[in-house]
């Protein structure tokens, strides 16, 4: 096989693969959620008329070995208990099983239905092959088999067994189904499509064409089945199979199994394990190469909610993932916790400030940027800003302390002064830490002083432009504006901070008291630009050309907050999590090209999805270009299109059970003053001088 079909053919794998592994789970929770709804409707009609539910059983469908009340609270009580446990995916196959046997007993002691196949078949499914990973079940999978619970892992060996040695027949049964149906409708596509099928040939292509003549008033059930086929494929027992494992068995590359790579494998660093960092490192998956990625923490960090950890509506663990887990199952990735202080461009590699060097053939700097302070670097202790875990903890202390502080206060100004937040910045971060500062003092706290009232705080958002959201629409920016002072902020535009200090900021000459201020105002890039000796913008980023290499490095690239690149449509790309991930898969593509001697892609182009932000608990602003939205429709897709994108189930489901909690509650979970219980953090203690004899030691 010449290297270009060989390239074409792993290819294919990799976009068969990929669709399975994303459309995989959404169509198994498709099938659950209508296979639940089918029987909950059912059992609910059952339930409100259970006279008609007696006469069914005793007359329509009677089962010759059950008396018909027995038989029919049996059948109610199956369409009741068994769905809710389906939709959340626990004890998923106990669950189908019953549902099978009551389908089947419809389909043969009641009346034959093509439907009631189809349900047959769709629980089959789910009784051999279980749930997929949006469920219950696979989160439960890992530990449950060496829980205390008795039996629990001779019956998790039960089931695997029953899913390798059954997957294949109920496979076989799905697609005989499907071409028994379609060669009953008589049409000459049905008959050809039968046939395929029933062989296995092309079974996946067939069922896509199968669901595209399908007419537009058909039942749903029968694009699930032909969804599964065409998503989990024939199976062994089928042509396909066979063709499959006959050039496997002669090109074990198309197997997917990557071999062992050689330590004289190229080798390819990356610098930053944020959303740029981890798209690339994904991107190189199947990459013939080695890849390190290299962090100072370990763990990738949500910085879009870190300012809700910052105002005690989550915990750092809700929006952090250690970085070794997400890429657990990637072979040839590397992860090494260290802090870069250098790169040595001639002898290519990285130093670290343990004195390491890391070399490489490519370099990939993702290292994001910090908050900026304009030159007035010496504001920073007084006003912190949010760009990391140790930022949102110090931010989320000095704002509980100064209630409590305020608690015990006896000086009407200088209680004030406690109870006045100044927020520095009218961008997203700004507005949306002023507007949880204001939602905690007026809900969160609500009642638990004697002293003072929390929702007499004072929150001041203070921005330099002459608009909140310079980079949303102005429309929008009034809207934001409206919602906040809606809130009790009072915003301040075209107003500049002149100084900050212990006891207040100057803004615009004028003094306000206020002992708690949080800095959102600009951020620097990394000193990537000084690592590798080029001249960088004003914010420090490095330029970077069309393939997001750095000119005169072909084998460096830069990308997120780290690069300048004016790869969206000519203007610079936004320092975003979306231009970050985006910039990763390009550089990724970029770096595979040229190990597998391919030409390179296009240039990179970033693709603005939209932007979001968040004032309230029911207001948000949403720009999508021509599209528009504002109140409560913004904020619920706010609120889903950044639980989407938190990294792991776990993460997803506690953030989405903590903020429905707070929300009906009104009351913030994660109120935990950690850390020194003063107003600034303690310098560190300085050791005394050694003895004489010790210092000569």
């Amino acid at each position: 096989m010449s290297d270009r079909l060989l390239r074409t053919a792993v290819a294919t794998r990799d976009a068969l693969s990929l669709a399975q592994k994303t459309t995989g789970p959404a169509l198994d929770l498709a099938v659950r959620l209508w296979l639940a709804q089918a029987f909950w409707v059912s059992g609910i009609v059952k339930l409100h008329d259970w006279e008609q539910a007696l006469y069914l059983a005793q007359y329509e469908y009677p089962v010759s070995w059950l008396n018909p009340v027995p038989a029919a609270w049996i059948g109610a009580g199956i369409e009741l208990l068994c769905p809710p446990l389906l939709v959340l995916g626990l004890a998923t196959r106990l669950a189908a099983l019953p549902m099978l046997a009551l389908v089947l007993v419809a389909q043969f002691a009641y009346r034959p239905l093509d439907a009631h196949l189809v349900q047959a078949a769709l629980l089959a499914w789910l009784v051999v092959m279980g749930a997929g990973p949006l469920s219950l079940d696979r989160r439960l999978a890992r530990g449950l088999p060496d829980s205390a619970l008795p039996f629990a892992k001779p019956a998790a060996r039960l089931l695997e067994a029953v899913t390798r040695r059954g997957g294949p027949a109920v496979q076989v049964a799905l697609r005989l189904l499907v071409a028994g149906i379609a060669a009953r409708s008589g049409d000459p596509a049905g008959t050809i499509g039968a046939l395929l099928l029933t062989l296995g040939l092309g079974s996946r292509l067939v069922a896509l064409v199968l669901i595209g003549l399908m007419p537009a008033g058909a039942a749903l059930s029968w694009p699930l089945l032909l969804g599964v086929v065409a998503v989990f494929g024939p199976g062994p027992l089928s042509l396909d199979g066979l063709i499959r494992h006959t050039i496997v068995r002669r090109w074990p590359r198309l197997a997917g199994v990557t071999p062992p790579l050689p330590d004289d494998a190229p080798h390819v660093v990356v610098v930053g394990g944020g959303f740029g960092g981890l798209a690339a490192v994904r991107g190189l998956a199947q990459a013939p190469c080695r890849v390190t990625l290299i962090d100072r923490r370990n763990h990738h960090l949500f910085q879009p909610l870190l300012y809700q950890v910052a105002t005690a509506s989550l915990s750092p663990a809700d929006i952090a993932t250690p970085i070794r887990s997400l890429l657990r199952d990637q072979a040839n990735a590397r992860v090494l916790l260290g802090r870069v202080v250098g790169v040595d461009s001639d002898a290519r590699a990285v130093r670290l400030e343990d004195g390491r060097a890391v070399p490489y053939d490519h370099l990939v700097l993702a290292t994001g940027a910090r908050h900026g302070y304009f030159g007035r670097e010496e504001w920073e202790p007084v006003a912190p800003g949010l760009k990391k875990v140790e930022d949102a903890t110090e931010i989320r202390r000095r704002l509980l302390l100064a209630f409590e502080e305020a608690e015990n206060s006896d000086a009407p100004d200088q209680r004030r002064a406690f109870l006045t937040f100044v927020v520095v910045g009218g961008g997203p971060t700004g507005v949306e830490l002023a507007g949880a500062i204001a939602e905690l003092a007026r809900h969160g706290l609500e009642g638990e002083f004697r002293a003072i009232d929390p929702a007499e705080a004072r929150v001041l958002l203070v921005q330099s432009a002459p608009r909140l959201l310079p980079t949303f629409p102005e429309s929008l920016s009034a809207e934001a504006a409206a919602s906040l002072e809606a809130l009790g902020v009072t915003v301040l535009t075209g107003s500049a901070v002149e100084a900050v200090e212990e006891g207040g900021v100057t803004v615009s000459g004028t003094r306000i008291a206020a002992r708690t201020v949080f800095w959102a105002a600009g951020v620097v890039a990394s000193p990537a630009a000084r690592w590798l000796g080029v001249a960088g913008d004003r914010a420090g980023r490095v330029p970077v050309g069309p393939d997001l290499s750095v000119p005169g490095l072909p084998e460096v690239f830069a990308l997120g907050d780290t690069a300048l690149s004016h790869g969206w449509d000519g203007q610079p790309v936004p320092g975003l999590a979306p231009a970050a991930k985006q910039g990763g898969a390009h550089v990724a593509r970029v770096i595979r090209a040229r190990l597998e001697g391919r030409p390179a892609p296009a240039p990179f182009r970033y693709r603005h999805a939209g932007s979001l932000a968040t004032i309230g608990r029911k207001a948000a602003v949403a720009d999508f270009g021509r599209v528009r939205l504002t109140g409560a429709a913004a904020w619920w897709l706010w609120g889903m299109v950044h639980i989407l994108f938190l990294s792991g189930m776990r993460n997803r489901l506690g953030v989405a059970v903590e903020w429905f909690w707070a929300y009906l509650t009104l009351r913030q979970g994660t109120r935990l003053i950690t850390g020194p219980a003063d107003r600034a953090p303690k310098p560190a203690p300085v050791a005394p001088p050694a003895p004489a004899l010790e210092r000569a030691s």
